[in-house]
């Protein structure tokens, strides 16, 4: 119990660590790509909401390419289930309370209304769904590729560390990158732009990529 609890807090706080280098960005500058501090926070607590929704029921995912490469899917063969839903919720990752966890944190930092509560929940939620899905389509690559691994890991890296800085900063073919190849977009900036400003055709454009990457995913498996 000691260790659950203490992999929780220390993720907390290491999420919380890197507010510092925000912190002092902004005694530099009002602003970054239009962000103020809030708002980059929110930004944190949307990308932390994301991967700790995927990484705690979908763990899993992120190591798929091994399971294929490896011949670990036999198991889940021979089960009477969907195959892929078996293979990658079979495990958790308790540290990913820890990320959930913070998201909370921050928006409550940010403010918190009943209404904005349900909708970050859903949000995360449709982001983790993307993270997992990605994750599953990249290491579906092993079935065809030797060594396919080595993509999946670079695909979901791009993912987390691209999540984490504000959109306004990448121009050109780096954003339509982000909003395409690596979908980050859609599991982070469009999702923090509904929360400051809700829009009903973003969020609809965040469910439906979350769906379409789904069914995509469990296509190409």
């Amino acid at each position: 119990k000691s260790s659950f609890i203490m992999n929780i807090v220390f993720m907390v706080l290491n999420n919380a660590s890197f507010i510092i280098q925000w912190l002092i960005l902004f005694s530099i500058r009002d602003n970054f790509g239009n962000y103020t501090l809030k708002q980059v926070l929110l930004l944190w607590g949307m990308a932390s909401g994301t991967y700790g929704v995927s990484r705690f029921f979908f763990k899993r995912a992120f190591s798929l390419s091994d399971t294929i490469t490896n011949g670990k899917l036999d198991s889940a063969l021979v089960q009477p289930k969907n195959v892929l839903l078996s293979v990658i919720t079979s495990d958790v990752e308790p540290s990913a309370i820890g990320d959930l966890l913070y998201a909370y944190i921050v928006l409550f930092i940010y403010g918190v209304t009943i209404p904005r509560f349900f909708l970050f929940t859903l949000l995360i939620t449709a982001g983790g769904f993307i993270l997992a899905s990605i994750s599953v389509i990249v290491s579906s690559l092993s079935f065809w590729i030797n060594k396919a691994d080595m993509i999946a890991d670079t695909a979901n890296s791009l993912m987390i560390n691209f999540a984490t800085y504000p959109d306004e900063i990448f121009k050109g073919l780096a954003k339509i990158f982000l909003f395409t190849i690596i979908p980050v977009g859609f599991t982070t900036y469009i999702p923090v732009e509904v929360l400051i400003n809700f829009n009903a055709i973003s969020l609809l454009k965040v469910l439906g990529i979350a769906f379409s990457t789904v069914c995509l995913a469990f296509f190409i498996f």
